[in-house]
């Protein structure tokens, strides 16, 4: 009897363990890569976008623009792991947020959209390497957009 209550305890704890929504568990942990610190120089304005490690179910950023010693723009980011899928939270200029939900994430492609936000409809980022990484804002055909070719900052 204590045996069989064993096996169901722990077939029990192997279902709690399981993901929701047939997501893989950790999928932010596929997401590590972002951690550290990216740069851009375009034009006479640096871009940084800065990420946390995942820990606690999110990763935190923060990016800012800045041109001739003076910031033109900056944004509160979140990517955060939730029981339905993961989110990204972006917050231009310390606005309210805007959530856009992850859609696909193949070939080291991470694609987070929002079908009623009128720009971006979606954001992505392309891991090109370990050293460098696409992020992309666009309109729901794509055809509308704006690149940023990040490399690690070191």
């Amino acid at each position: 009897m204590v045996k069989w209550l064993i096996r169901c305890l722990a077939v029990i704890f192997c279902f709690l363990q399981a993901p929701i929504s047939g997501q893989d568990a950790g999928a932010l942990n596929k997401l590590a890569w972002l951690a550290g610190k990216w740069h851009i120089e375009d034009h006479g304005r640096t871009i940084d976008e800065q990420w946390t490690t995942v820990a606690g179910g999110m990763m935190l950023g923060m990016s800012r623009t800045v041109k001739d010693g003076k910031t033109l723009s900056f944004e509160f980011l979140r990517i955060v792991e939730r029981p339905d899928g993961l989110i990204y939270v972006a917050q231009p200029e310390g606005r309210p947020p805007t959530e856009f939900r992850l859609a696909s994430s193949e070939g080291g492609e991470w694609v987070f959209e929002n079908p009623e936000h009128p720009f971006p409809r979606r954001i992505r980022y392309k891991r090109v390497s370990d050293d460098s990484l696409l992020a992309r804002i666009e309109d729901a055909s794509g055809t509308k957009h704006l690149d940023f070719p990040y490399s690690r900052a070191r």
